[in-house]
């Protein structure tokens, strides 16, 4: 499905607000709210909108480091690889994590409460892997811009 001029209106009002209403968005787009809420689910149904969150300040739950992490892999077979993935994905330090290209195989975003919490999972799930060639942290000193929204 591709996006039409209206569909491409409401996903930039919800990428500011998802709390808006069918009715508040229907007015806003000029459709009914029935319309609105169709174009809605199958927007949601085709996977455009991928889910509807609440972003939740990382103070609240104590995170007071954030690193983004390069990890350089020993060996880059698809088996070694999928290992690595499937532990990251059970990380709940590890809010993202990208297989890329260039001079390290993964760059992920962790969040730690503080630094002996990040040395955990270093030791853990990074020195203690035997595939983990090297690994090098960039602590954040000030988040200068963090988005989720995707320019239509």
């Amino acid at each position: 499905m591709k996006p039409d001029e209206f569909d491409k209106q409401l996903l930039r009002l919800l990428q500011q607000n998802n709390r808006l209403t069918a009715e508040e968005l229907a007015e806003a787009v000029n459709l009914s709210a029935s319309a609105v809420q169709r174009r809605l689910k199958k927007l949601r149904d085709e996977k455009i909108i991928e889910a509807d969150v609440s972003i939740v300040s990382p103070l609240v739950a104590g995170i007071g480091i954030t690193c983004i992490v390069d990890v350089i892999m020993e060996r880059g077979g698809s088996k070694e690889l999928d290992k690595f993935k499937a532990s990251m994905l059970k990380c709940t330090e590890v809010m993202q994590c990208y297989y890329v290209t260039g001079t390290y195989d993964f760059v992920m975003i962790v969040n730690a409460q503080d630094m002996q919490q990040y040395e955990a999972f270093t030791k853990k799930q990074l020195m203690d892997n035997p595939n983990v060639k090297h690994f090098y942290t960039h602590v954040v000193m000030d988040k200068v811009k963090v988005g989720y929204s995707v320019a239509i």
